[in-house]
């Protein structure tokens, strides 16, 4: 199949719409398709063979786009919408890919073009616009639920990428096909780091020989970053070797956070290193004791959690919903959404590190079984086989 895919995302960057987004092109280019992608001016050139990326023409003073919803994507989804008309204008494709709020632009383009559209439902709006303080505003949030439940209603399949997804998708429709394939694709390619390496970062870090305890990911407010760090002054009564290293974020984000540490007395255990590049992320895990992940809020999974589990490090996360579709107590440590959770947390792993180990293992080997390439490429082709019968029905 020849597929034009719209994705309203920076393509690629080192978070966890692009990172998904990445996997499923894989896939798709793995199967034989072909993807033209339309997405923002914003991100890193990627090489894949079978792949074409038509980005939208830059819009002054707009060079970043931060997670969630925001101003700046109104006027670079309008720009994504006319490429991706323009592109259906002058080639011919088979069907239509589309992710987020580009679900919109899909059910357009499929009625004016006649094509099938596939939706990547990777969250569910509206709740998405409040988990990100983007409004709270009644009336605004029911307007997204009507629209996000008309793109469900009138794609021709979905793809939910984690339970919590799918039921809120059957809860919108019982005619549309609906799949859930877990954004949990690994890149098992990326080499293990070198032990110079490890002890380079370590040194550049001054991290000493303490323990470290590892965040990656962005740093919005439903991360549960602020919850962290009015942990670290209890683990650091305990463990005043210990520290923590943060990685991801935007310069403003990191700046409001060692602020809150400066206040609290802390600021010397934590390193924010910024967003780094996927092929140093082997180092840094490497590197770290325990793998963190205090989010606070929201029900989508976390990507992060299927590399935490590969890395067959111990994982501290908080108990909620979201990051129990995936982690369980035989493969993690689960503690309350609060500061005190997240200290008893990590003083009871880095006072058993024998039983820190062996959850580790625990996840690691549960990781192999559930979450790798192999079992996402399987999935994905089999959904991917079902909607071409479909495309094959509808010509006929």
């Amino acid at each position: 199949m020849k597929i034009l895919m719209i994705a309203p995302q920076p393509f690629m960057e080192e978070r966890g719409a692009p990172f998904a987004i990445y996997h499923h092109i894989k896939a798709l280019l793995h199967m034989g398709h072909t993807v033209d992608l339309i997405t923002y001016h914003i991100g890193k050139p990627v090489d894949l063979p079978g792949l074409r990326i038509f980005r939208t023409p830059a819009i002054p003073g707009i060079h970043e786009v931060k997670v969630g919803p925001s101003m700046a994507k109104f006027p670079l989804d309008l720009l994504v919408f006319l490429l991706a008309l323009w592109r259906l204008c002058v080639a011919r494709y088979d069907c239509i890919h589309t992710h987020e709020e580009a679900g919109a632009m899909g059910v357009l383009l499929s009625g004016i073009f006649g094509r099938k559209h596939l939706y990547y439902m990777h969250s569910d709006l509206s709740q998405q616009i409040v988990s990100s303080d983007f409004t709270h505003n009644p009336f605004l949030i029911r307007c997204v639920e009507a629209i996000q439940k008309w793109i469900v209603r009138k794609a021709h399949a979905i793809i939910a990428i984690c339970p919590d997804i799918e039921v809120t998708a059957h809860t919108m429709t019982d005619k549309t096909p609906i799949y859930m394939i877990e954004n949990s694709a690994v890149d098992e390619t990326l080499p293990a780091p070198a032990l110079d390496d490890i002890l380079q970062t370590r040194q550049e870090l001054e991290l000493g020989t303490g323990p470290v305890l590892l965040y990656t990911g962005t740093l919005e407010s439903y991360q549960g970053i602020d919850l962290l760090i009015h942990s670290i002054p209890a683990v650091h009564k305990h463990f005043p070797a210990a520290n923590y290293v943060l990685v991801g974020g935007q310069a403003a984000q990191i700046e409001r956070l060692s602020a809150m540490a400066k206040e609290l007395g802390v600021h010397h255990t934590i390193r924010f290193v910024g967003q780094r590049p996927l092929d140093e992320m082997p180092k840094y895990m490497a590197l770290a004791d325990i793998l963190l992940s205090p989010r606070s809020k929201g029900t989508n999974t976390p990507l992060k959690l299927y590399t935490y589990l590969h890395s067959g490090k111990p994982i501290l996360a908080t108990e909620i919903y979201s990051q129990t579709q995936v982690l369980s107590p035989e493969t993690s440590l689960l503690v309350p959404p609060t500061a005190e959770g997240l200290a008893e947390g990590a003083i009871r792993l880095l006072s058993d590190p024998q039983w820190a180990k062996e959850l580790g293992e625990n996840g690691r080997l549960f990781a192999q079984e559930h979450y790798c390439w192999r079992v996402f490429l399987k999935k994905s082709t089999c959904v991917q086989e079902e909607f071409a019968a479909d495309l094959l029905e509808m010509a006929a």
